[in-house]
Parts: C-alpha cells; sequence; structure tokens
C-alpha cells in the first residue's frame, strides 16, 4: 500500500478524529460552564449570547489560514495528521517548517509523498509532538512568574513583554531568511547563486502582500482586515512559487 494511502487510512482518522473529538467536548464543557457561573453572577445571558456567536463567527476567519496550512501538508504527510496537529495545539508557521526540517535530517531533499516512507513519517510526527509540548510543561511551572513579566512595564518604555515577542520575531525571521539565502548562494557550490530561488520569491511576495494589510489596517484603521492578512500571505506566496516555477 502507498504510505499516504496508509496515512490517509481509517485508522489515522479514527485516531487523530477521536483526539479532536475529545479536545471539543472538554471546550464545550468549558463553554457551558463559563455560561452558567455568568448566570450565576448575574451576567446579561442576552450580552452573553451575543459574545459567543461573534467569538464563534470571528474564528472562521483565521481559521482560513490554517486551513490552508493542512491542505499544504496533506500531500506528504496525508490529512488526518496535519488536521490533528493545526487543531489541537499546532502552529502554522511552526508545524510546516519543522516537519521541513525534520523531513532534512532523514535524507529527504524535500517534503514530499514520493519520498515519504513509515520512518521518514514516523520521525518527522515524533519531531513536530516532542518540541511543541514543552510549552504547555513550562508552563505548568514559570507561566505565573512569566505572565507577571509580561504585564510588568517598569521605568516606561516597551516592557518585557513586547520586547520578548519582538525578539523572538526577529530571530524567526533572521533564520528563515538566512536558510533561504544560504541555500540559494551556495547550495550546489560555493557562491554559484543557483539554489533554488523559489523559497526567497514566495517569502518577499509574502512580507509584501503582509506590508499591504499592516498599512490599512494600522495607518487606515480598517481593523477587520486583520483577519484576512495571515490568508492572503500564504495564498499570494504559494501562487508566486508556482508561477516562478513555472518559469
Amino acid at each position: 500500500m502507498n504510505i499516504l494511502n496508509q496515512l490517509n487510512s481509517p485508522y489515522m482518522y479514527l485516531i487523530c478524529g477521536g483526539i479532536i473529538a475529545f479536545v471539543a467536548l472538554v471546550c464545550v464543557i468549558f463553554l457551558v460552564r463559563a455560561y452558567r457561573a455568568g448566570k450565576e453572577i448575574g451576567m446579561d445571558t442576552g450580552r452573553m449570547k451575543q459574545t459567543i456567536i461573534s467569538s464563534a463567527t470571528f474564528s472562521v476567519l483565521p481559521s482560513v489560514g490554517i486551513l490552508l496550512g493542512v491542505i499544504a501538508l496533506s500531500g506528504s504527510l496525508g490529512t488526518p495528521w496535519p488536521w490533528l496537529r493545526l487543531s489541537v495545539i499546532g502552529a502554522l508557521h511552526y508545524e510546516t517548517q519543522i516537519a521541513q526540517a525534520a523531513a532534512e535530517q532523514v535524507g529527504m531533499t524535500t517534503l514530499s509523498a514520493e519520498q515519504m516512507s513509515a520512518q521518514a513519517f514516523t520521525t518527522i510526527a515524533l519531531l513536530m509532538g516532542i518540541c511543541i509540548m514543552w510549552g504547555m510543561v513550562l508552563s505548568i511551572f514559570l507561566n505565573k512568574t512569566y505572565s507577571q513579566k509580561l504585564s510588568s512595564n517598569k521605568g516606561g518604555g516597551m516592557g518585557f513583554g513586547n520586547i520578548a515577542m519582538t525578539a523572538m520575531f526577529i530571530g524567526l525571521v533572521s533564520t528563515y531568511i538566512g536558510r533561504y539565502l544560504g541555500g540559494f548562494i551556495s547550495e550546489k557550490g560555493l557562491f554559484t547563486f543557483k539554489g533554488d530561488i523559489i523559497p526567497l520569491v514566495v517569502m518577499a511576495v509574502s512580507a509584501a502582500i503582509m506590508g499591504i494589510f499592516v498599512f490599512f489596517i494600522e495607518k487606515k484603521k480598517v481593523a477587520w482586515l486583520d483577519s484576512f492578512s495571515i490568508a492572503a500571505s500564504m495564498i499570494g506566496g504559494m501562487l508566486a512559487a508556482v508561477v516562478v516555477s513555472m518559469i
């Protein structure tokens, strides 16, 4: 049986779907308990219902980017596993990057169904799971202190929270740019500039689209565009990759 057929087998859907259903059930339980607690303390039930409906509605738009991530990964990892990872605790930028990095470490030149094997999938899935679990584990011991630092703003200025998030973002982007630029410059020889330019084009197009959205969101105060920014950047980057590969 083809490895992709195995990854899309009913057993995989049953396992991953069961976990997702359990998490969804927990969410429903907390929703009901929170609603009842609100009624007990005298909150307006109409206002609470309106909040639930508006939250559910505005949760649909950001999920478009998540859906694109599932589609992008399903071609090599099957549908159930990316569906599980991006439904429960996974992050879009994390899942795609760690899957590609793990694929390279097991000897795959690219994350694709043609090069996928049972051993490779096991390694990729295990690495994706182990790497992301530490946020939950460390939160048990450090979340209280970390939250206090995030909310503190001693002496004015940006505060620890803004500085930490900005530093992590700059580090993440610098890592991606360095990896893509290095691959283009010297992947087939030192300073040959004959490597794969597609990641650089995708990065530039996605950044340009995001910049346009940020301009309208922050300068023109069109706040509702924020829900579409990630999805539009991903779609634009994918289209750019298709166009460049055709050229």
